[in-house]
Order: C-alpha cells, then sequence, then structure tokens
C-alpha cells in the first residue's frame, strides 16, 4: 500500500467560516498517483471541522443557522471559566465531525453528483492544521 500525506495550514479572516476544498482534495489524490483506495481529510483542532455536502450558498448558510440554534454563541458556558470564550466553537465541530473518508477510483474521488468537500471553522482568525491522507494502490 502506498500513501501520502500533507498538512494544510487555514487561517480564516472571520472566526466562522465554511471553505470548499474539493478540488484542493483532488489535487493531493492526482499527486499520490494512488488509483484505488481513499483519502482522510481531518482538522486537527478541535474547533473546527470536514463534511461533505452540497457547494450551494443557501444550504451553507443553513447549515451555519442551524448550528448556531444548536449551539449558539453564549457567555455562560462552563468552559468559559477557563479563559476561553469558544465553547460554542467546540460544540459546532462535535455536530459537524472533524473528519471524512472518500473513496478514491480510477484515481480521483468518488464522489456523488452533489457531494463536495468542506473545511468548517468555528474559531478561526489564527492558524489551523488539516491532514490530508491518500491511502491505497
Amino acid at each position: 500500500m502506498k500513501t501520502l500525506t500533507e498538512y494544510w495550514t487555514f487561517h480564516t479572516r472571520k472566526r466562522r467560516e465554511i471553505i470548499h476544498i474539493t478540488e484542493r482534495v483532488r489535487e493531493v489524490v492526482r499527486k499520490s498517483g494512488i488509483r484505488e483506495g481513499m483519502v482522510l481529510v481531518s482538522a486537527m483542532h478541535v474547533t473546527a471541522g470536514v463534511y461533505v455536502n452540497d457547494n450551494e450558498p443557501g444550504i451553507i448558510a443553513d447549515i451555519l443557522d442551524w448550528l448556531e440554534q444548536l449551539a449558539p454563541a453564549r457567555p455562560d458556558y462552563r468552559h468559559h471559566a477557563t479563559g476561553e470564550d469558544n465553547a460554542d466553537a467546540h460544540l459546532k465541530a462535535l455536530l459537524i465531525h472533524h473528519q471524512v473518508v472518500i473513496p478514491v477510483t480510477n484515481g480521483d474521488l468518488d464522489l456523488g453528483p452533489w457531494q463536495r468537500i468542506f473545511y468548517a471553522e468555528f474559531d478561526g482568525q489564527r492558524p489551523k492544521r488539516v491532514l490530508v491522507k491518500v491511502m491505497g494502490e
């Protein structure tokens, strides 16, 4: 089995931001030379995530609104007693999850017709790392 690992750093301008990364992941798969296998895309921080969904502005806004309803930014989280102010970001990241695994078939991402890969930042404006690991033959 062959592998290729890359580490990316994102430094978002906003605290909360969704970044479409499908083509960037696809390029790593191509660079790997792996024809059959899988690619893992994993946010290496507890206040960020990676998910697969439609690249349509309405659903992206709906996802952000849904996350804010489930884990609203507010001052009364117990985590804030540690001096932090990002408890809602931790909770949002749990809802999105921190990683995805995508099949690689014939040297390309094997996504459904509307599936795209996104990096979700919930406590940005500082450097955050993402791991991309392609595995296969």
